[in-house]
């Protein structure tokens, strides 16, 4: 279902007040000092950071709660902010617009990204009409979820090729879950299909279909999303976010310096486990997590660019939020310099 600007607004709007009332509450999290439980949300058939990183046992003390899954950086991060969880993951580009609009959250940690191997495509039919961007006019492509990664770099390329603002608004961007976006494609319900990881690998084995453009093409290796936790959660359990930040850190370098055959293994070994009924099949096509920084640090580039890019589109005002508002680096004992930001 498409959600209009109005009612993204509206959901935003209730998001930032139920954020209002919890803070005034005292959460089960944040009320005491240090907790030792970490609530979060996970992905179908994926396993994240921290989650290979408490298999490890990078997290010491401090264990993960799996509450569900979410297929929105968006809504996870709306999550975190509301105290439903105490950390999510989302597009830097959707934790500068949740931070416009004063949701009390701080970045600490990056987790994705998009590299030579590992990057989000946007692929059509083998024998689609469409060649160029101006094609794309009166088109729907299906992305996970609006407002986050694959809708920047939608526009991002629809803009470098010459469309205007108004053609740009001609192209439709249609709300598909991952598990069935490259089955909308080929049944012809949309003409482009975002696909990324294991999913677009799979996709690519059964044929049929051709890239049209990548956020790698466009932007070449960079760290795309990042973790965020409540700022009085941040204040009030510091030792329990360093131990967090830090093992997911060194998690992200032991999925980079182990054999690949090694960390999917280790994959497969932990979705076992856990015991939530999935399909690790698309498993064996992982590459990387993507992140283009040692043990996930964070830069100024990483929310910048689009801190610039939602401020040309006139989503925000660039004068009102600067890189250094919205990360940290303080947690995280990987990172160049010890804690500087």
């Amino acid at each position: 279902m498409k959600m209009t600007r109005a009612a993204v607004a509206a959901a935003l709007a209730a998001t930032l007040a139920a954020a209002a009332l919890s803070g005034c509450g005292s959460s089960g999290a944040a009320a005491a000092k240090n907790v030792k439980e970490l609530r979060y949300q996970g992905w179908v058939g994926q396993v994240t950071p921290p989650e290979l990183a408490e298999d490890l046992g990078y997290l010491g003390d401090v264990k993960l709660k799996w509450i569900g899954n979410t297929i929105s950086g968006p809504q996870d991060i709306q999550a975190a902010t509301t105290g439903d969880i105490d950390f999510g993951g989302a597009f830097n580009g959707a934790i500068v617009k949740l931070k416009a609009n004063k949701a009390p959250i701080t970045a600490v940690i990056g987790y994705y990204g998009a590299d030579k191997d590992t990057y989000n495509g946007f692929y059509v039919k083998a024998d689609s009409p469409i060649k160029t961007a101006k094609d794309l006019i009166g088109k729907k492509i299906g992305v996970n979820t609006l407002g986050a990664h694959a809708e920047a770099v939608t526009k991002t390329y629809l803009s470098r090729n010459g469309l205007t603002p108004e053609q740009i608004k001609q192209v439709e961007l249609i709300v598909v879950p991952p598990v069935n976006t490259e089955q909308s494609l080929r049944q012809g319900q949309i003409d482009v299909a975002s696909l990324s990881g294991p999913l677009r690998d799979k996709a690519l084995e059964r044929g049929g279909i051709r890239p049209l453009y990548s956020d790698f093409e466009l932007l070449g290796a960079f760290t795309g999303g990042s973790y965020v936790l409540r700022n009085d959660f941040l204040k009030k359990n510091p030792e329990t976010v360093k131990t967090f930040t830090t093992g997911v850190a060194k998690a992200i370098e032991w999925s980079r310096t182990q054999p690949r055959d090694v960390v999917i293994a280790r994959f497969r070994d932990i979705i076992a486990k856990r015991g939530r009924n999935e399909d690790d099949t698309q498993l064996k096509f992982w590459k990387s997590y993507g992140v283009s920084s040692k043990g996930g640090a964070i830069t100024d580039k990483d929310f910048s660019t689009w801190i610039e890019w939602l401020s040309s589109t006139g989503e925000i005002k660039s004068k009102d939020l600067k890189p250094s508002d919205l990360y940290t680096n303080e947690y995280n004992g990987l990172a160049s310099g010890g804690g500087a930001q």
